[in-house]
Order: structure tokens, then C-alpha cells, then sequence
């Protein structure tokens, strides 16, 4: 037995399913959860000492890499000065200023813990706002584990929200309408039948909670100019891809400007955060400015505040966007022309699926339409070969700027070795 085998049965006596989130559970894949003790640069190392090439970069958020000096000694600094102070500090002044410096859109931001938090919160800015209840999400974008957004789509246009979890409240639910990723017909119908009573619209603008499934911006497009007719607001939830396919996340990639947009991953540099900004007639709602009210003991904590500040100064000239757009390009390369998987990617996001490509897979629908391979031993090949992926067919990997062109070509042929088998098309 292997000290992760050993942890992982004691863990799951004192743990539901001995872990803190689903997916570290290796359900997906089976098997027994790696327990890992830190990371340097592009590395992991479990229990047992053994380095493992990381592409999960703890779902996102170390987009430098493990152990970046800069962000290190940021955090080091805070946590010298005082960790938790619970009241006024220039740690969140100083990294709210850097982005609303920069970002044109967001000209207020709330610091909170979660993406889960920042998207509750954001909800509730729109629905105080417009003095409406229902919100407009869309089938295959995930936006936390708040009531309203753990259901998807039923039959038909999406006009019946099945519930992704047990112990929902049934009347909150009844306030979202579900939408279908890359289907105008889907969008048309959820406005003509609930525009008047839509508060807003949430939409990932790169989906990259189940699959990566990069959308068109004539349907981003489609989906600004229906909310501007009927009165709703629109926000992106940029906890993945904000900061990370550009500074200016997926909103400036496509030159569409939302509402409020909410944060996370990234704009913490791998410490608890979550963020929501936007339009200041809309924040200056925000309580104690005004009657929507939203509180947290943690919220910009200094830890959080100064790590993020530190990793958004090294982003901010865009260099080290160029530097993952290379590495980027070389997994296009690798990846090309391949008949026994389809990949995708947006900046230094991918993700690979285990079905023939035809055309770009942009929603469930396409995926239910073309039945991949089992991800699980694809999963097992790389991970006995020290490489790191998320053990799910439906996370993305990500890249980082402790990547080397090497270490990404290791991680390709890697792939396409354990593909090889899979049925050709």
C-alpha cells in the first residue's frame, strides 16, 4: 500500500469521500487519489517524494508556476505584517487600483473568497438593480455551487431546469432559465418567453467547466445586443478565464464589454479569492454605498490581496502572454492532424477529447453527438509517467510561465502515446 493509499482511507473516515472537492476523488477515473505535499515551478511532488509535471496548476489559479519568488515573498510580507485584520488596509486598495486601472469596464471591484461567493453576490447586484428575479444561464457553464446555478437544461428550447444536486431550494430554482451554448434559437426563445422578468444573463465566455467549449463571438454578440433590448444586464463569469487568456480576460479577447464580471483563480495567485466588479452605477448598489447588501470576515484578506497584486504586476505587459501563447501554439502543432482526438484551446487553457475531430465542439449537445473513449486510461498512462492532468474527462489543463517548450512537448507525446490505441476515425 502507498502513503497515498494509506491517507486516502484514513481520509475518507473524517471527510466526506475523504476529500474537500468532488473531483479530487478520482471518481472520474478511479483509482487513488495522489496526496501531494507542495510544488516548484512546473512541478508537483505527492507524499512519497516522487515530481509529477503539473497541467492542473491547482485548476488554474498558478499561472506563474509553484513558488513564484515575486509572489512568494509578497505573501511572506503579509503574513509578517498580520494575516487577518478584519478592517480597512491598502493591501485591496492597492490591487483594486491595478484593475480598475486597466480594465475599462470594471470601474468598482468587491473583493469576496470564492468564485462561488463573487457570482452569488453578483446575482444579487443585478436582481437589486433591475428590480426583476429570473437570471438566464446557459447549459454546460458552471458558475459555483450557489442554489440558482446548480441545474442545466430539460427538454426541449431549455425551458425545464433539472437540478445538478440534491437538497436545492425548489422556488429558487424556478428563477433561472436555462439556455443552450451555441444556439441562437435556444437564446431567442428563453428572451421572447422571459424578457421583461430576466434580471441578467451569466454566461462563461470561454466555457471551461466542462470541456473547453470556446463560443462564437457573433453568439456573445447575439447575447449582449438581446440583453441591451429587453432591459437585463450581462455578466461574464471570468473566474477561469480572467487573467488568464489575456489580462483582460475573455471580455477584452472578444471586445465585448459586460455589466459586472466576477473573478477568481488567478486574481488571488493561488491564495482563497474571488472578485465582482463592473459598471459603477451597478456597484455603488453594494452596500454600505447602497441597499444590496453583501459581507465577508475574510473578504480581502492581505494574504490574497498583496499574492494577487504581485502575480497581476507580472502580467501586465503582456510578455508572459506571449510566452503561453508559444507554448500554446506547440501543443496546436503536436496536436494537428490527429484522427483519434479533437483539441481545443484559448490561450493557455486546453483541453483534448477522445473522439474523432469533425468541427469545433462549442456545447453538450456536440459532445453527446460524438462519444469519446475512456478518458481513464489515458488519465493513468500520463500519471504513471509523472505527468499531471485533471482526473476528469470534463477539466481542462492549464499552461503556465514555469512551462518549458520541452516539458509541453513531453506532456504531448505522452498524449499521443497513450491515444494511440483508440479507435481511428
Amino acid at each position: 500500500m502507498s502513503t497515498s493509499d494509506a491517507l486516502f482511507a484514513r481520509s475518507k473516515q473524517v471527510s466526506p469521500g475523504g476529500v474537500h472537492s468532488p473531483v479530487r476523488a478520482f471518481k472520474g477515473v478511479g483509482g487513488t487519489p495522489r496526496f501531494m505535499t507542495g510544488g516548484h515551478g512546473a512541478y508537483m511532488t505527492d507524499v512519497d517524494g516522487r515530481d509529477y509535471l503539473d497541467f492542473l496548476c491547482a485548476f488554474g489559479p498558478l499561472i506563474l508556476g509553484h513558488g513564484n519568488p515575486a509572489v512568494r515573498a509578497a505573501a511572506i510580507g503579509a503574513i509578517d505584517r498580520g494575516w487577518s485584520l478584519g478592517t480597512t488596509e491598502p493591501y485591496s486598495l492597492d490591487l483594486a487600483e491595478f484593475i480598475t486601472q486597466r480594465i475599462p469596464w470594471v470601474q468598482s471591484v468587491r473583493f469576496v473568497n470564492s468564485g462561488t461567493e463573487a457570482v452569488m453576490s453578483a446575482l444579487r447586484v443585478a436582481r437589486g438593480a433591475t428590480g426583476r428575479d429570473k437570471i438566464l444561464k446557459f447549459d454546460g457553464c458552471y458558475h459555483g455551487h450557489t442554489d440558482s446555478m446548480l441545474i442545466k437544461s430539460g427538454s426541449g428550447l431549455a425551458e425545464a431546469a433539472v437540478a445538478d444536486s440534491a437538497g436545492l431550494d425548489r422556488a429558487t430554482l424556478s428563477g433561472t432559465v436555462v439556455a443552450t451554448l451555441n444556439d441562437e434559437a435556444s437564446l431567442e426563445a428563453a428572451f421572447a418567453r422571459h424578457g421583461s422578468d430576466i434580471a441578467a444573463a451569466i454566461i462563461e465566455p470561454v466555457p471551461a467547466n466542462y470541456g473547453l467549449l470556446p463560443q462564437r463571438r457573433e453568439y456573445l454578440l447575439r447575447l449582449a445586443e438581446l440583453c441591451r433590448q429587453h432591459g437585463a444586464l450581462l455578466i461574464f463569469d471570468e473566474v477561469i478565464s480572467g487573467f488568464r487568456v489575456g489580462f483582460q480576460g475573455a471580455a477584452g479577447l472578444y471586445g465585448i464589454e459586460p455589466d459586472l464580471v466576477t473573478y477568481g483563480k488567478v486574481i488571488g495567485g493561488g491564495f482563497p479569492v474571488g472578485a465582482y466588479g463592473g459598471k459603477r452605477q451597478y456597484m455603488d448598489l453594494v452596500a454600505p454605498a447602497g441597499p444590496v447588501y453583501q459581507a465577508g470576515t475574510l473578504s480581502a484578506n492581505p494574504v490574497a490581496m498583496c499574492a494577487g497584486l504581485a502575480t497581476l504586476q507580472q502580467l501586465a505587459d503582456g510578455s508572459l502572454y506571449a510566452q503561453l501563447e508559444s507554448l500554446g501554439q506547440r501543443l496546436d502543432a503536436a496536436f494537428a492532424n490527429q484522427r483519434q482526438l479533437t483539441f481545443q484551446r484559448v490561450g493557455s487553457l486546453f483541453w483534448f477529447y477522445l473522439a474523432p475531430p469533425t468541427a469545433p465542439i462549442r456545447s453538450l449537445a456536440d459532445m453527446q453527438a460524438r462519444p469519446a473513449a475512456p478518458f481513464a486510461p489515458v488519465f493513468h498512462a500520463l500519471l504513471d509517467g509523472g505527468i499531471y492532468l485533471a482526473p476528469s474527462a470534463y477539466e481542462v489543463g492549464f499552461l503556465s510561465a514555469a512551462h518549458s517548450a520541452a516539458q509541453v512537448d513531453a506532456m504531448a507525446n505522452a498524449v499521443l502515446a497513450a491515444t494511440a490505441s483508440l479507435p481511428q476515425g
